[in-house]
């Protein structure tokens, strides 16, 4: 079958080669009318036209390759929506995104670099396994730069993260409305950013409510099913124990989950549990569905290749740092204390 081109999609069209070559231009579609430049990709879509990438990036002097290097998303279950998101955003705009994963080693990842630049990818995304601050390596100097679930110390990058403490208070919030007043927190055990941010929003939360702060409340844990059973043996162990749990992680959750069941304690009548991330796995496998906010990961890597892109096209464009709201996801796991 002969290869379709760009004098093909003219004809059809009943258009010039110049209107067509704008209209599927992602730099020059202004330069055509939207229902010209729809009519033009519908014709162009249905007889299978695909721009000859090559010799467009020999033009403008691009590959139209983007790397993506990450400390462990590739190879957790966890982060798979942030890949996700940011391949749809590349893929939308005619770019491929390459993948590489450095399971934590710094010196794989100064290699994985390398060789993306290599093959002249036009930008990078750093994407990190949990929100943190990263260093990115020396030798990304003269390509765009994002940061994905990460910042710099300095602010040098475009960077986006969950809102951490507001996603506590999201939480909270949820326990406080349905008349908790004695609220323990499960927190993580490292002194991270999504820890300390989720304990300002514990704090500030209990405080706007009027409930006084009682560190006795707050453990902090590993954040897997056996932290959280550590953490609920604690707090439920109270003489006055609290009558509901806020958890930093879901699987910390499943944990308080089974030390409740082995309390004798029922979900949500005796016990209501909250939590962060929303890994559905977890939180619709549970019984009652746990109640969790989600960390809005396929957003924060959509807006990471988008702004990459956005930045390749305007290298003069200032660093953006966004925090994404985390919205709540409901199921069966608070009510009404006793």
């Amino acid at each position: 079958m002969a290869k379709v081109g760009i004098r093909d999609v003219s004809k059809a069209a009943g258009v010039s080669v110049t209107t067509v070559s704008h209209a599927l231009s992602d730099a020059h579609q202004s330069r055509v009318s939207p229902e010209t430049r729809q009519h033009v990709r519908e014709v162009a879509a249905r007889l299978g036209y695909a721009p000859n990438r090559l010799a467009s990036g020999l033009r403008n002097q691009r590959s139209y390759l983007l790397g993506l290097v990450s400390d462990e998303i590739a190879s957790t279950p966890f982060a798979g929506e942030m890949i996700l998101g940011a391949q749809d955003a590349a893929y939308e705009r005619g770019w491929l995104l390459m993948l590489v994963d450095s399971g934590r080693n710094r010196a794989l990842e100064e290699k994985q670099v390398n060789t993306l630049l290599q093959h002249q990818v036009d930008g990078i995304v750093f994407a990190r396994m949990y929100h943190q601050q990263a260093d990115v390596p020396a030798g990304t100097t003269g390509v765009p730069v994002v940061l994905l679930d990460a910042f710099d110390a300095d602010g040098r990058f475009s960077s986006v993260v969950p809102d951490e403490v507001a996603a506590a208070r999201t939480a909270v919030k949820e326990l406080i409305d349905a008349g908790h007043r004695r609220i323990g927190f499960i927190n993580n055990r490292d002194g991270i950013p999504a820890a300390l941010g989720r304990l300002q929003g514990y704090r500030k939360t209990l405080a706007e409510a009027g409930i006084e702060y009682d560190d006795d409340l707050v453990t902090h844990e590993v954040p897997e099913v056996g932290g959280g059973r550590a953490g609920a043996q604690k707090l439920l162990g109270l003489a006055q124990r609290p009558t509901a749990l806020f958890c930093f992680h879901d699987r910390q959750a499943f944990g308080a989950y089974e030390v409740a069941a082995s309390k004798g304690l029922t979900i949500p009548d005796d016990l209501s549990v909250v939590s962060i991330d929303n890994f559905e796995i977890i939180a619709d496998g549970l019984w009652p569905g746990l109640t969790s906010v989600a960390l809005p990961h396929y957003d924060m890597g959509r807006w990471a290749v988008s702004r990459l892109l956005d930045e390749i096209e305007n290298p003069d464009a200032e660093p953006a740092q966004i925090r994404f709201e985390c919205p709540i996801v409901r199921r069966g796991s608070v009510a009404r204390p006793r």
